[in-house]
């Protein structure tokens, strides 16, 4: 048996990768039985959910549900060990330093690689970040991805396990590439050098663009589980009937037939990626701080409000595909599909989910655009609407007025509080290097977000009164 160990047991995984890993496995052929998932985490979350899987041998109920409201249930098999979390990763070490582990993936936010503009660590703004790379350095585990890793990756060198796959499953740009980076600058800093020749010779980070809406699943989803299968599943979740996966065709030390249940082996993501990001996660994060501010609760309904709506079309049609031209994708159909998806009642996917982490999001999915169309001479009207959105989102958030906790791993409270306190919130706003890096305080970028915050009041007093 080849085993895929997977970092990260949350939602996105279970809906996704270990899906098309399912689908493989039923097909019934001997070489497509061969693959199964180990799964963990590298920190101590999500125990109630881990324990359910273990109790049910990794089994979990999916639901699916088309933007017309049809559901279908699939029971998913593909994981077939659920790994204890130890705060010194003993079950996750083992899994990795076993040679039949073939791939390593995991599922990080974006704010979890602690990358910088220039893609460099940050350990400046991050103090969980120094504080594993001193734990690794005094021979504990490490919980961040990049010492997760390491410890894992040392385990296996020390085996002789061979070669293995690192494998993103998540929205950064050029995550594999950007990824691999993190990880050699943290083993630069720890100073193993034989750890770091052989990462660089024996491992492969391909990268890769996953597609699928998955909200975090709500007591309602184990109710319609019940009722439609007549099993008790705590593990169970939900996802959107859409679903998409495309990888650059790099690994090391074999890989499953994907190919064979529609997963896109290509010699090159970045189109694909490029769209995802732009046209799908800025819109998702247009709609989640619009919709927050007009009072809506679920993505959904900003989706069917009118003025959001022609925000996040305006958005994609006058600034982000102009820039991603050309492209072998039909971006206006993908533009027009995203808002279909998005405006499915049946997912109920919220606003608190999609709108966290915007200082991570605006350098990742937003500033690209109005970079490229600055380069190119053009105005950024449109594309500076999603910022001045989260501008006065975060202004409803300094003033205490955000109806849900709102998690962002990238900000720092206290500047974003001195934000939202300085005389001109706009100037201050946009002279944030870590939302805006060399493009800090462009009088460009000044002028535009001043108009387009303005607008964006007036859209807050409209829907208001």
């Amino acid at each position: 048996m080849n085993t895929i160990l997977h970092l990260g047991l949350g939602s996105f995984h279970r809906a996704h990768q270990a899906v098309y890993i399912h689908q493989l496995r039923e097909l019934g052929q001997p070489e497509d039985r061969r693959w199964a998932i180990a799964g963990g985490n590298l920190r101590p979350d999500m125990l109630d959910t881990i324990a359910a899987l273990q109790a049910q041998g990794g089994a979990y109920t999916l639901e699916t549900v088309t933007p017309q409201g049809e559901r279908r249930y699939t029971r998913i098999t593909s994981i077939q060990r659920v790994l204890s979390y130890q705060d010194d990763l003993a079950p996750l070490v083992a899994v990795a330093a076993d040679p039949a582990t073939r791939i390593i993936s995991f599922t990080v936010t974006e704010a979890g690689y602690y990358l910088d503009a220039q893609n460099r660590l940050d350990w400046a703004t991050f103090p969980d970040l120094r504080a594993d790379l001193e734990a690794v350095k005094s021979g504990r585990a490490g919980h961040t991805i990049y010492g997760g890793l390491v410890t894992l990756l040392r385990a296996r060198m020390t085996a002789g396990a061979g070669a293995v796959t690192l494998m993103n499953c998540d929205n950064l740009r050029h995550n594999g590439d950007r990824s691999r980076g993190g990880l050699l600058q943290f083993i630069e800093a720890l100073g193993d050098s034989v750890l770091l020749a052989w990462v660089q010779n024996h491992t492969t980070s391909p990268n890769a663009m996953v597609d699928r809406i998955t909200p975090r699943p709500t007591p309602d989803v184990a109710e319609r589980v019940r009722a439609a299968t007549g099993q008790d599943d705590p593990a169970a979740l939900m996802g959107e009937s859409f679903i998409q996966w495309v990888i650059e065709d790099n690994f090391i030390n074999g890989r499953p037939e994907w190919e064979t249940v529609g997963v896109e082996m290509v010699q090159s993501v970045q189109a694909h990626e490029e769209a995802k990001i732009r046209l799908l996660n800025a819109t998702h994060s247009c709609i989640a701080w619009a919709g927050t501010l007009a009072g809506f609760q679920y993505i959904h309904e900003g989706t069917h409000h009118p003025a959001i709506r022609q925000m996040a079309f305006d958005y994609v049609t006058d600034d982000a595909i102009p820039v991603l031209l050309p492209c072998p994708i039909d971006l206006e159909a993908y533009r027009d599909v995203v808002l279909d998806r998005f405006g499915n009642p049946a997912i109920a996917d919220t606003n608190q989910r999609v709108a966290m982490d915007g200082f991570a999001k605006i350098p990742g999915m937003i500033a690209p655009t109005i970079r490229d169309k600055l380069a190119r001479g053009g105005t950024i009207d449109s594309v500076a609407m999603l910022p001045a959105l989260f501008l006065a989102y975060l202004q409803r958030w300094h003033a205490g007025q955000i109806p849900y906790t709102y998690q962002d791993q990238a900000m720092d409270p206290a500047a974003a509080h001195a934000i939202c306190e300085a005389a001109d919130p706009v100037a201050a706003f946009a002279a944030d290097t870590t939302l805006w890096g060399e493009l800090a305080s462009d009088t460009r970028l000044v002028s535009a977000l001043r108009n387009a915050h303005a607008r964006v009041m007036a859209f807050v007093k409209a829907t208001a009164a």
